[in-house]
């Protein structure tokens, strides 16, 4: 398997820096702009059935990650990955998480709009050759065996349908999201950190409830990104920067910190931007 993986770095890995920059498409900050611009411009309804499911993703890639606990390529060849290609791996080899995240919310994106009837073959067009790209970076750096790639794209094709489905099971409630805060709470310290950020994307999409409809000019979406994006990144590092290291670094502080990240994003902007985000009596909620 090894001898794959150095034969994709060794043919594809010029200029190292542009599978860099590709493969950074699979960051955090990066889903949390996608996510955030796609529900205010493109599909409100959608959001917290997409965030569900991209937490839900989320947190089964890490338990398969830390459960199975197997090793990356550059375990038993070091010159496989640069030194920068290590700095993007986190955690565990399979599932890969750039693979399986990328592939649930991109293909979530392109399923919701589908489903509700706006979907382009260009949308689904995209969505593949994102995915692709990214998967594919991850093999070329040496950071990833392809069944760690084929494995995260197959679960995260799984949670991508889940996001265009309207499964009774996803019904809003506030005593399962206030359940895993509390259950963040008593993860031990020795707990990988993304579990707790997955029970907070997790507390926090549950918790949220679309009235608002997308904007309808061109400076109001222009308006929404700008001021949305200042708004939610100064909840994202405003938090982390005021709340003392102990609190920030223990699952609760972690967890409290993404659910209010996302009720920034999902409620906060909606309201305090209502003159081009408008109160939507036809937007009906996820399930009712």
């Amino acid at each position: 398997m090894n001898d794959l993986v150095r034969t994709l770095h060794q043919a594809l890995d010029h200029p190292e820096q542009l599978w860099l920059a590709i493969t950074m498409l699979g960051r955090d900050e990066v889903f949390i702009v996608l996510l955030a611009l796609y529900s205010w411009l493109v599909n409100p309804e959608g959001m917290r059935r997409l965030g569900v499911a991209f937490s839900l993703s989320y947190l089964t890639n890490s338990a398969l990650k830390y459960g199975l606990n197997l090793p990356r390529p550059f375990a038993h060849d070091p010159a496989l990955a640069s030194a920068a290609a290590k700095a993007t791996a986190g955690g565990p080899g399979l599932p890969s998480g750039h693979a399986q995240l990328s592939a649930s919310l991109w293909f979530g994106m392109a399923w919701q709009l589908a489903e509700s009837g706006r979907g382009r073959r260009w949308v689904w067009v995209l969505a593949a050759v994102v995915v692709l790209l990214v998967s594919l970076s991850r093999l070329v750096l040496g950071v990833h065996y392809p069944s760690d790639v084929l494995i995260g794209l197959l679960i995260g094709v799984l949670f991508a349908w889940l996001a265009a489905a309207r499964l009774a099971l996803l019904r809003w409630n506030v005593w399962f999201p206030l359940l895993l805060l509390v259950g963040s709470a008593f993860l031990p310290s020795s707990t990988p950190r993304e579990f707790a950020v997955g029970l907070g994307l997790l507390a926090g999409f549950w918790l949220l409830r679309h009235e608002f409809a997308a904007p309808s000019t061109w400076a109001g979406r222009v308006g929404v990104a700008v001021i949305g994006l200042a708004l939610v990144f100064a909840v994202y590092f405003g938090l982390a920067a005021v709340l003392p290291q102990g609190v920030r670094e223990s699952g609760l502080g972690r967890a409290l910190r993404y659910a209010l990240l996302v009720l920034m994003a999902g409620e906060g902007v909606p309201r305090l931007l209502k003159f081009w985000l408008p109160v939507s009596r036809d937007v009906t909620l996820l399930i009712k």
